[in-house]
């Protein structure tokens, strides 16, 4: 089960990717615009918020994913391990890499080049495979069951001699 539910987030992980960190990405690029600079006051505009709420909030669900210890490291793996046979394929061979686009044309997909061909994808989806290298990650916490016959509060307090 809890390698189902970890399938299910690697699918909402792929998916925030794509859709939230690239529309972030894609609008705090295009409030800067050319020759803006690094001026912040676009930035703080309703558009700027959401697109850094939409980073802030991929960003968390990634690292939900890559560190709490209870789910399943397909959470993180699975898009890692997407995200470096792609640029493994963009390396390979760029066109064919690039045909395999969700939603060509969009603006999330040219973001999405934007991210594979300056290799920002790999190095993300390297992070995210690290979980999956980790063994006892896949092994089911144990849970201690509290027995309230075997606990005593004085015993534990060291009042019983």
């Amino acid at each position: 089960m809890r390698h189902l539910i970890g399938l299910l987030l690697a699918l909402a992980t792929a998916a925030a990717l794509f859709f939230a960190a690239c529309w972030g990405i894609g609008q705090i690029t295009t409030l800067h615009g050319p020759g803006a600079g690094l001026g912040t006051g676009h930035l703080t505009s309703v558009h700027g918020l959401a697109a850094i709420a939409a980073l802030i909030g991929t960003g968390l669900l990634i690292g939900v994913a890559l560190a709490a210890p209870r789910i399943s490291p397909l959470a993180g793996g699975l898009p890692g391990l997407v995200l470096l046979a792609w640029t493994g394929l963009v390396i390979a061979h760029s066109a064919l890499a690039l045909r395999y686009l969700p939603l060509p044309g969009s603006e999330d997909s040219t973001v999405l080049v934007y991210l594979l061909v300056h290799g920002i994808l790999g190095l993300l989806g390297a992070a995210m495979i690290v979980p999956v290298l980790v063994p006892s990650r896949w092994r089911r916490p144990e849970y201690e069951e509290d027995d309230e016959e075997d606990f005593s509060v004085p015993a534990a307090l060291g009042l019983v001699p």
